[in-house]
């Protein structure tokens, strides 16, 4: 039945539903600022290669410390050292999936391995070019050696605090316990790096 006013082939008007309120954007504001502007920081897609080969260059810059008297000799040895840590983990990494997977050997792996590992002669560019430059400007070797080795351990404090940044830019502040334990960590890493030095000199 139609109702008085209507005329036929009219559709009763339905009312639209009040569309519901939209949530702030976690992407406002000083935190969504803050993550967006950590996000920019590239790390690659292998972070934890990066990281590693801030490692290695640390642990190589404190045995190095005092035993060579020249930067060729220092910075041969390392350079050396860093492509047998990168082609050893390369290798690894190879020979591991083949053991699991009962494949063979093939230059495609291969390179793709020491392409993925590549990652940690990045993570030592920083460090090495502290060492290089205090090369350059005509610093001791001792000085250039120590500028590298504390380079390292801004670079692992770095880290740690961008990894804190991001976790905290989407959620709510953290608690001072979990900030001491973030800080901890990387300051760790940096203070064994800096205890080998002392232990082998």
């Amino acid at each position: 039945m139609r109702r008085e006013g209507e005329r036929e082939g009219d559709n009763p008007r339905i009312a639209s539903p009040t569309p519901p309120d939209t949530p702030p954007s976690r992407d406002t504001g000083a935190r969504g600022w803050v993550r967006r502007a950590t996000d920019r920081v590239g790390l690659g897609k292998r972070p934890a290669s990066l990281i590693y080969g801030v490692i290695v260059i640390g642990a190589l810059m404190a045995a190095e410390s005092g035993r060579h008297e020249s930067y060729p000799d220092t910075v041969g040895s390392v350079v050396i050292a860093l492509c047998l840590y990168w082609l050893a983990h390369a290798y690894a990494n190879v020979l591991g999936h083949r053991l699991q997977t009962h494949t063979r050997l093939s230059y495609k792996d291969l390179w793709r391995a020491l392409r993925d590992e590549s990652a940690i002669l990045t993570g030592a560019a920083l460090p090495l070019l502290a060492l290089l430059l205090a090369w350059a400007v005509g610093a001791t070797q001792a000085t250039g050696v120590e500028a590298a080795l504390w380079t390292s351990v801004a670079s692992l404090l770095a880290f740690e605090l961008l990894a804190g940044i991001r976790a905290r830019a989407g959620r709510s502040p953290i608690g001072p316990g979990e900030l001491v334990l973030e800080a901890g960590v990387g300051m760790t890493m940096g203070l064994a790096i800096i205890a080998l030095k002392v232990v082998l000199h």
